[in-house]
């Protein structure tokens, strides 16, 4: 990288803040400017008019922390993460990441397009998951802060996507992807932050209030992969239809949550694209903060944070326990491409991926 682009990363990471100074929630601007792969990472803040801070880094397009109003007007960091980029590349994770090209999982890493069959690296029970190893979530984005509210942020393979991250005034983090390529190929992007509305990653995600626009869901079996089927969440533990408690059934002797060891599946949408409508809610009964989930995609898996197991020491020297935070994943359906009958993730040349997911946060009283 030349000086001159250096100083413009820089610029623009401190945009609305002085190079050395402190973020609200903590964070310390140096410990994110390194170099990685030859690119240079930096942490870029968001501020609006209500004084919520989003704090971004261009390593993974990672959220990296959220300070949003608590019912008695306390800033609380409502994500998981780490301290600095070197916590990143240590602890491989997805806390915060824009995840890419393919969210989810691809059944033993297979798919065919225009009739040829590739094998992608496979990382989790046999099958590609998040893009693999080296997915997006370990790239370095090229980055441009347009204003102290918008981020943009692009990653160009024989892909060039972009993922322009805004900061509204009613506290809403506005995420947007685009995509286009020179050949047929398959896109389902999304971000995998780790959602802790209490504040205190100490704490399980057990009290907090679910709700999920969806009818069905799409089953898993023992290795997280999807069976194919799409089945009803009547009369099931998968029934989010009504506000209810994360933790209520989530131990409960039903095989879909022995398969994903507790919630780590997608729901069928009810809201078909129509981004007006909130998809999903979630509620901590302890601060009041609400997140309401909008999207234009079909699905969203909802993770609940079942690998966390206390070995991982985040932001402020905090242990990650087990089910520590909650991940709303706006996306396609998982492995997609190898099931023909659910909504396509195909990109052609010539056409535009877009998808588009807002986090909003309120405060309940």
């Amino acid at each position: 990288m030349t000086l001159l682009a250096s100083v413009m990363l820089l610029a623009s990471a401190c945009t609305g803040k002085q190079a050395s100074e402190k973020t609200a929630s903590g964070l310390e601007p140096a410990n994110f400017r390194t170099e990685v792969d030859g690119k240079q990472t930096d942490l870029f803040v968001l501020e609006n008019k209500n004084g919520m801070e989003v704090c971004i880094t261009n390593f993974g397009g990672r959220i990296v922390s959220v300070m949003v109003p608590d019912k008695d007007g306390v800033m609380r960091d409502v994500v998981l993460g780490f301290d600095s980029i070197q916590d990143y590349i240590k602890f491989p994770s997805d806390f915060g990441a824009t995840i890419g090209r393919y969210a989810n999982r691809i059944n033993q890493g297979k798919i065919t397009v225009d009739g040829v069959e590739y094998q992608l690296p496979r990382n989790n029970y046999g099958h590609c998951l998040h893009g693999g190893p080296k997915g997006y979530q370990y790239q370095v984005f090229d980055a441009r802060q347009l204003s102290s509210q918008v981020l943009e942020l692009t990653y160009l393979s024989n892909l060039t996507c972009k993922v322009t991250f805004s900061l509204t005034d009613d506290d809403a983090i506005d995420i947007r992807y685009s995509a286009e390529t020179d050949r047929t190929t398959v896109v389902n992007m999304t971000n995998h932050s780790y959602f802790n509305l209490d504040g205190d990653p100490s704490k399980s995600n057990s009290d907090y209030l679910l709700t999920i626009d969806a009818d069905a869901y799409t089953p898993v079996d023992s290795t997280f992969m999807t069976t194919g089927e799409i089945v009803s969440v009547e009369g099931t533990d998968m029934d989010f239809r009504t506000p209810t408690a994360v933790g209520a059934r989530i131990d409960n002797d039903f095989e879909q949550l022995k398969n994903g060891k507790g919630y780590d599946h997608n729901w069928v949408l009810n809201t078909k694209g129509d981004v007006t409508r909130p998809c999903a809610t979630l509620e901590s009964p302890s601060t009041g903060i609400v997140l309401d989930v909008y999207t234009n995609e079909p699905g969203i898996q909802i993770y609940a944070g079942n690998f966390l197991d206390g070995t991982l020491t985040g932001k402020k020297g905090i242990v990650y326990g087990h089910r520590a935070s909650v991940c709303l994943e706006t996306q396609k359906y998982p492995d997609t491409p190898n099931k023909p009958e659910w909504p396509s993730a195909l990109l052609k040349p010539g056409e535009k991926y877009d998808s588009h997911c807002i986090y909003r946060f309120s405060v309940k009283k």
